[in-house]
């Protein structure tokens, strides 16, 4: 067993000076049957440490309901395996350009901006949370024998809020609940980030891409004494649907990296591996300055342009990060390992069957609704997926705009079965008046809660009504379709029939892999919508970019037949599916 401190200008393992060379990986985006390999591909590139975050809404779909949260036990188990320290970010809020940045959308649903707050309603939730959670990291820390060496409280506070009575209540709660190494806190270095983000007693880091030493300037400011500590080294950027593929200059990211170090402080490579936003849990983020804009959903890839690709292979930016870190190495690094297997061969297949998105709906939908008005997504207790609203225009009446206030994220309208449209705006109407009487049915989908800034906590769905001219329509029937229902879904339940030439529902095929492994899944000519493989939901796929192709982990891909649904949402169906 270790000790492992924070000095006055150090971190100390067992009295020791050392220099936390981390990097992130995120194991809820990495197949569990990867870890493994990830976490050697970050040894070879010179870290001795690796950070994670934990998702609580991953864990928790109801209140009270935990899923396998002995999942973050079992890799802080193979981070020691690998012979590597760990640092944990349990949130309860996370950011991650995660789904609602991990908090419970059961909870952002009825509380909204009384999230990360000092509300005792919200505070009793994140309370039971840690008690369930925190067990793995406890008896995982370094001075019981395990890895754990540092845990963050809350994530980047400074950038949201300023009640620091909250954030002094989340790092109490850590301790009572058994944390026993240093804690931390991390915000960008802007003076206002890093007053309303710091706990006093607790060590203060920074994020940032570039200009350490400026950054860490600013920090001094805040805290004369302490390691020093970027947290969040940015060395590549996320993607959102409908934007160009994010890209950093290796050679430039290099150096950015050497001049943390030239500073003397540790340093967290945001991301060393980034992985998937699988099962549709890819989160949002609003635009402009104040992050209050438009809608940006974020991309299934997590690929993060990082140093290892989201197919856990070395890129030019691993070459020049290595020769980098080996200058801060104990002793030579280890050998590159070898990649994963790959599929050995290429498979095509065409579908066999197909059911429309009613009949869909009507096997693995929830049950019916009925409301005056639209009941948003939180009401209805969807996370992920989609609702079906319909609604009624009265009738004799001449034609009139028929719209809808408050639409998050994206609705595909049909009227008396006939698509009218799509509409994508908080406040938009269709192009084409409408007469009644009518049935209206509204397919609403949500593209991801947003993760960061003021309008966390949002609501999807239909957050206002559907307007008929100016007056509302009420009586309004909704049906979710959760994304869930297709992973515990048997295939007998859905009644496939034959595939048409076109059109929108839920499409099979049967793909036969000889020499299985790590794949690439493309639907040439679909248009937005999810993939499952064998029950595994690889996430979204839409024809606006700039991802063009899914990852497929190989432990997901069976030799002989694998299952393959595909739920295209709005448009043209592919043509075929594609394993490369």
């Amino acid at each position: 067993m270790s000790t492992f401190a924070v000095g006055d200008e150090d971190f100390l393992l067992d009295g020791r000076p050392v220099r936390l060379l981390s990097g992130a990986l995120h194991y809820f985006r990495v197949h569990e049957g990867l870890w493994e390999h990830r976490l050697g591909m970050l040894r070879a590139m010179g870290l001795n440490c690796v950070e994670t975050y934990v998702p609580w809404n991953l864990y928790a779909p109801e209140p009270g309901r935990y899923g396998d949260v002995d999942e973050l036990g079992r890799f802080l188990d193979a981070v020691a395996r690998a012979g590597m320290w760990a640092i944990v970010r349990p949130g309860p809020y996370i950011c991650a350009e995660w789904e609602n940045g991990g908090l419970p959308q059961w909870l952002t649903g009825p509380l909204g901006r009384r999230v990360r707050t000092r509300d005792p309603e919200f505070l009793a939730p994140v309370a039971a949370w840690f008690r369930r959670l925190l067990p793995q990291v406890v008896e995982r820390q370094v001075d019981r024998g395990g890895p754990v060496i540092l845990v963050q409280v809350e994530n980047e506070y400074g950038s949201y809020g300023s009640d620091l009575a909250y954030l002094e209540w989340v790092a109490e709660l850590l301790r009572d609940c058994g944390v026993s190494v240093p804690l931390f806190t991390s915000d960008g270095p802007e003076d206002h980030m890093l007053t309303g983000g710091s706990v006093p007693g607790v060590l203060a880091t920074a994020n940032f891409g570039s200009g350490a030493r400026e950054g860490f300037a600013t920090l001094r400011r805040h805290r004369p004494s302490g390691p020093l500590m970027c947290m969040e080294f940015w060395c590549g950027w996320f993607d959102h649907w409908g934007t160009g593929h994010a890209v950093r200059d290796a050679a430039e990211a290099a150096e950015a990296l050497r001049e943390i170090l030239e500073c003397g402080a540790s340093v967290n490579l945001y991301m060393a591996h980034g992985g998937t936003n699988f099962a549709g849990r890819a989160g949002a983020n609003r635009s402009g300055e104040l992050h209050d804009g438009a809608l940006l959903p974020t991309v299934t890839s997590y690929d993060y342009d990082a140093p290892v690709d989201e197919a856990g292979l070395p890129t030019e930016k691993f070459r020049l990060f290595r020769e980098v870190l080996a200058g801060y190495a104990e002793g030579p690094l280890p050998e590159v390992p070898e990649p994963p297997v790959r599929l050995s061969a290429p498979v095509r297949g065409g579908f066999e069957g197909w059911a429309p998105l009613e009949e869909v709906l009507e096997v693995l939908g929830d049950e019916e609704s009925v409301a005056p008005v639209p009941p948003t997504f939180e009401e209805l207790g969807v996370d992920r997926g989609l609702v079906r609203y319909r609604v009624s225009v009265q009738g004799p009446r001449q034609p009139y705009p028929l719209g809808v206030t408050g639409l998050r994220d994206r609705a595909t309208v049909y009227v008396d079965g006939v698509l009218a449209g799509v509409l994508e705006e908080e406040d938009d109407r269709l192009a084409e008046p409408v007469a009644g009487p009518a049935v209206v049915d509204l397919w609403v989908e949500s593209l991801g809660r947003v993760n960061y800034g003021p309008r966390l906590a949002e609501s999807k769905g239909i957050t206002g009504g559907v307007r008929h001219e100016r007056q509302y329509l009420h009586g309004v029937r909704a049906r979710g379709l959760r994304l869930d229902a297709f992973e515990a879904a048997a295939v007998g339940k859905v009644p496939f029939g034959a595939v048409p030439a076109a059109g929108p529902g839920l499409y099979r095929a049967v793909l036969d892999v000889s020499g299985a492994g790590d794949a690439v899944l493309r639907l040439p000519g679909a248009t937005r919508g999810f993939v499952w493989v064998n029950g595994f939901c690889l996430g979204r796929y839409w024809a606006v970019g700039p991802q063009d192709s899914l990852f497929v982990p190989g432990p997901v891909v069976r030799e002989g037949a694998n299952e393959v649904w595909v739920l295209e949402l709005e448009g043209a169906a592919a043509a075929s599916v594609e394993l490369a």
